[in-house]
């Protein structure tokens, strides 16, 4: 993975969409804008006529056309059902919501789907604690609607368990190349992931505790806008612990002091919704250093990405020092009292 996204890779990408434009019956002249370099590469694409698309051009092997299939067919039950305000996705010419765009260079194909590009922005950690609150209530709404759709035949999506995220095949490549892991790090991360399978085989994964959910909130993956809190990109959601949404809201984000406050504010949202038992509300921190570990793995097999190289080590540094709290029972506990 780690040349995936090479400055050579990205000129390329930016040709190959300005070469497929008439896919989705933009002019020549449209304008194409990097938006953001992660798993996939975004681009907005801004006509002359003023009509707008955000095109996601997938990373090789990732995902499959039926897993995207089965990820737009979510979108848009949720959509339609009135669950959340979320991007539709746009077809091309000939109609298909997936596009396979071929390059002039002879490397391989990759799936792309355009979505309409929806007004807000981000919002930040210093502005989060106001939003969470509503998010913790869609994240309810999303999961009790997930356990009542019925699954469109031929649905996949990828699994997120624990073998999954940091097992030897894990889906974002071994969390024991995290950068700068040094030997007395791997022990710790070692003795906390004893830890946590150890309570998750306990949670267990019963259909009231494990179904299909988002698997990314982090704040990238909002967009406000006035009273509006709208959630974008779908591309990891799968099957999973339903707390493990918490988990990914907070991405990158896990060691900051408002976390507890954010924690809070999610709950009180959520459970307007979907009732928590405590044995359930206990796991919260479980989650998230889990999912702090997953990320550590991620920057790693993702180098090229811009963030990994901005903070890849002192975020690895972070992943054991939060590990450390976890295994001396003090993280997160007091936001649970």
């Amino acid at each position: 993975m780690a040349d995936e996204y090479t400055p050579a890779v990205m000129t390329e990408l930016n040709t190959r969409v300005a070469d497929n434009l008439a896919r989705w019956r933009f002019s020549p002249l449209a304008s194409i804008t990097l938006l953001n370099v992660s798993e996939n590469a975004t681009f907005a694409l801004r006509d002359p006529d003023g009509r707008e698309l955000v095109l996601r051009v997938h990373r090789v092997g990732y995902s499959s056309a039926e897993e995207i299939r089965s990820e737009l067919a979510w979108m848009d039950a949720l959509r339609r059902d009135g669950v959340i305000e979320t991007a539709a996705a746009v077809p091309g010419a000939d109609g298909q919501y997936v596009q396979l765009l071929a390059s002039r260079t002879g490397a391989p194909a990759r799936f792309t789907v355009a979505f309409e590009r929806l007004p807000g922005r981000e919002p930040d950690s210093r502005d989060a604690a106001r939003w969470f609150e509503r998010l913790g209530e869609l994240t309810a709404r999303m999961h009790r609607h997930a356990q009542s759709w019925p699954l469109p035949a031929g649905f996949r999506r990828k699994r997120w368990d624990l073998d999954a995220m940091v097992g030897p095949q894990g889906f974002w490549g071994p969390w024991r190349s995290g950068i700068g892991l040094d030997q007395a790090g791997t022990a710790i991360l070692e003795d906390v992931l004893d830890v946590i399978r150890r309570r998750l085989d306990r949670f267990g994964q019963g259909a009231d505790v494990f179904g299909l959910v988002h698997a990314d909130l982090r704040l990238a993956n909002l967009l406000v806008d006035g009273t509006h809190l709208r959630i974008i990109d779908f591309d990891d959601c799968g099957f999973s612990w339903y707390l493990y949404d918490f988990a990914t809201a907070v991405s990158f984000i896990e060691h900051e002091p408002v976390v507890p406050d954010l924690l809070q504010a999610w709950l009180q949202g959520y459970c307007r919704q979907m009732p928590l038992r405590a044995e359930a509300r206990a796991e919260i921190p479980t989650f998230v250093v889990l999912r702090r570990i997953l990320l550590t793995a991620w920057l790693a097999s993702h180098a090229e990405v811009p963030i990994s190289r901005e903070i890849g080590r002192s975020f690895t540094a972070g992943t054991v020092v939060l590990a450390q709290e976890m295994l001396r029972g003090r993280f997160l506990v007091s936001a649970l009292i």
